[in-house]
């Protein structure tokens, strides 16, 4: 069974959503400009970065992306594997295969409703 990792937030502005979830939900917010990315911590981590309660998920916000809604983000066994499924069943994708630094694997794609999700592999563990 493939869980749900992580969450993507685009934003039209940045700075006014960054402001509204750390008062709101008190996440902690840590932006990557070189990805043009803010990292979005809902819960605790440890070293390397992954959540310390079992069931917890951090994500992202992006901005100006132009998906509509939040993206939830599957992690996969073999992404090339997951893709060929979700296009065997009727899902679309929307970005191929992009490596994301040394950490893993990405792509996005419509599912058969139209809502945007992710698949992710991990490259180390």
């Amino acid at each position: 069974m493939d869980s749900v990792v992580h969450f993507e937030v685009p934003t039209r502005d940045l700075n006014r959503a960054k402001k509204f979830y750390e008062a709101v939900f008190n996440w902690q917010l840590q932006d990557i400009p070189e990805m043009n990315y803010t990292i979005a911590r809902t819960t605790e981590v440890d070293s390397n970065q992954m959540p310390l309660k079992s069931g917890a998920i951090n994500g992202g916000m992006v901005k100006d992306d132009p998906v509509v809604g939040t993206v939830i983000v599957m992690d996969v066994q073999n992404i090339d594997d997951s893709i060929e499924k979700i296009k065997a069943n009727g899902g679309t994708m929307l970005m191929e295969k992009t490596t994301v630094g040394d950490m893993g694997l990405y792509a996005r794609a419509k599912d058969t409703e139209g809502n945007i999700i992710g698949v992710w592999q991990a490259l180390k563990k």
